[in-house]
């Protein structure tokens, strides 16, 4: 990837950082689109490696600069709100308008660009697909109906469009991703710690779920391969129940981890939202395993244990 020319949104969320690190110790040039351009240089730069150019764009009230974009090789769109929250009105407003508004306003920029990127690597989520039990999902399977796969199919219709801009499009689909400094295992890790996690709503529910290095490697082999076109699943090949997961991560952290979480009491606290931990996807990255790419971390146990620094 030596003198690859990549702009990235959404930099310095939780994934952002180490794809920024892993483009640049790969010998690649980035940009960074941000709300805030000097606090995102000022934490991307803090590491000793090349320098990433900043540049001011707010996704929600703008098309994004052409000059961040002329030129590059590809873009890497990140941004958007978090949706582990509790889904008030406010909440859902401003999801849906950082997924759906937020891309189609990078498209203008891309269809303001003369010299335009040649690729378009988009974020998406395996929430895509909605609840569906036990059925293992490709990327094929339908989309579902809940207001996160809404959302997670209208903003990839919109990242879409940049095919007809002379863009090879990929549909990152992301499942939990473990990572202990944010996401979905750092909010576990506290009750695990004391012995007091357990699974969640009787714990039948698949969790699909993927290293934190293994997707940032998925992302760049996608950036690199032009073969990675369309929906792509990330998420490791063995899928688990939410029981399974709650053992591997007791066991891995020498505790206890049999105390139940009632799916009601999820339902109190996180209203709408909690029913992305009552019912789960069995999604599987078909596409990533046809085009040959090997998981670092492919079972649960080994993975839960390296991103703990216990293994």
């Amino acid at each position: 990837m030596s003198g690859l020319r990549v702009s990235v949104t959404g930099a310095t969320g939780l994934i952002g950082p180490p794809l920024v690190d892993a483009l640049r110790d790969r010998g690649a040039q980035v940009t960074v689109l941000s709300r805030d351009p000097v606090r995102a240089a000022a934490r991307l730069n803090a590491g000793g490696r090349p320098p990433v150019q900043a540049v001011a764009w707010d996704p929600l009230d703008e098309p994004a600069p052409a000059e961040a974009l002329e030129g590059r090789d590809a873009v890497v769109h990140l941004a958007g709100e978090n949706v582990a929250q509790r889904w008030s009105e406010k909440a859902r407003r401003a999801i849906r308008e950082s997924r759906v508004t937020g891309t189609r306003n990078l498209l203008a920029g891309l269809r303001r660009a003369e010299q335009r990127p040649r690729a378009l690597l988009s974020s998406s989520a395996i929430g895509y697909y909605g609840a569906h039990g036990e059925e293992p999902l490709d990327e094929g399977a339908p989309p579902g109906a809940d207001f996160l796969a809404e959302v997670c199919a209208a903003s990839e219709q919109e990242a879409a469009k940049a095919a007809a801009l002379g863009a090879r499009v990929a549909l990152v689909r992301t499942g939990v991703v473990l990572d202990p400094r944010g996401g979905a295992l750092a909010k576990m890790l506290p009750a695990f710690r004391l012995g007091l996690g357990g699974p969640l709503a009787g714990g039948r529910q698949y969790l699909s779920w993927i290293h934190r290095e293994d997707l940032i490697e998925l992302m760049l082999a996608a950036l690199g391969d032009e073969r990675w076109e369309g929906p792509i699943n990330a998420t490791a090949p063995e899928p688990v129940s939410n029981r399974e997961f709650s053992r591997a991560l007791g066991r891995a952290l020498g505790r206890p981890a049999v105390l139940p979480v009632p799916g009601a009491a999820l339902r109190l606290r996180y209203g709408e939202m909690a029913g992305m931990l009552v019912e789960g996807a069995r999604v599987v990255p078909a596409k990533a395993l046809v085009l040959g790419y090997r998981f670092r971390y492919p079972h649960l146990r080994e993975a839960l244990r390296s991103v703990l620094g216990r293994g």
